[in-house]
């Protein structure tokens, strides 16, 4: 995939101080500088799922976090501290909140998100093969929404890569981002522990016996 400088560029700078308070400004800034040459080869590697693929957003995110704990060589434990502290700052929250999953129109608004995804993949089918692909099941459940991948870009690089120790490390970002719009992510399996789906199922955070 063709190197995109503003995410790394961006996402590092946030991530900037609460790695120094976990781990030391000098250890944070050479951690930072490696990485970046790190995230170049990782893109390299990457087999293109297409350049306006609205979901390739995910790719150029998720390889930032792991460039860095790799470059830094971090403990997950020790990065998950930092990427909850990452998700907290104010920027980021107006960045990806302005939602409540408790409504339905902003329930409504992310489903419709989620199926002009998968409505891209089926417009570009050189691409169908190589990006995730949306399964939808609104009989699953009564409450909320529901949607699983048996495809991954991220988890076949991962694996493919030796970076699989990583992956889940971004999976749990998921519950990070629904927390952020009011929700709550239910999940049983991802392909990066093993699973043959990756599940989402969300539901608002004032739902307290989803069905």
């Amino acid at each position: 995939m063709k190197y995109k400088g503003i995410y790394f560029s961006l996402i590092s700078f946030l991530l900037k101080k609460p790695m120094i308070r976990k781990f030391s400004k000098n250890k944070t800034e050479e951690s930072i500088k490696k990485a970046r040459v790190l995230y170049k080869r990782m893109l390299e590697k990457t087999e293109d799922i297409g350049s306006n693929n609205p979901m390739s957003g995910n790719i150029y995110s998720a390889y930032v976090f792991m460039a860095v704990c790799r470059a830094g060589n971090f403990s997950v434990d020790d990065f998950k501290e930092v990427i909850v502290e990452f998700f907290n700052n104010k920027l980021i929250g107006k960045l990806i909140g302005g939602f409540d999953l408790n409504n339905p129109e902003d329930m409504k608004k992310f489903s419709d998100r989620m199926h002009r995804m998968e409505e891209w993949a089926d417009k570009h089918p050189e691409y169908k093969d190589k990006t995730w692909d949306f399964n939808f099941d609104e009989d699953l459940h009564r409450d909320g929404f529901y949607y699983h991948f048996t495809r991954c870009p991220l988890e076949k690089f991962a694996r493919d890569n030796g970076y699989l120790d990583l992956l889940p490390m971004c999976c749990d970002i998921d519950y990070l981002m629904f927390e952020k719009g009011k929700g709550v992510l239910h999940r049983e399996s991802t392909l990066a522990s093993g699973g043959k789906i990756c599940d989402y199922w969300i539901v608002g955070d004032k739902n307290r016996d989803p069905k």
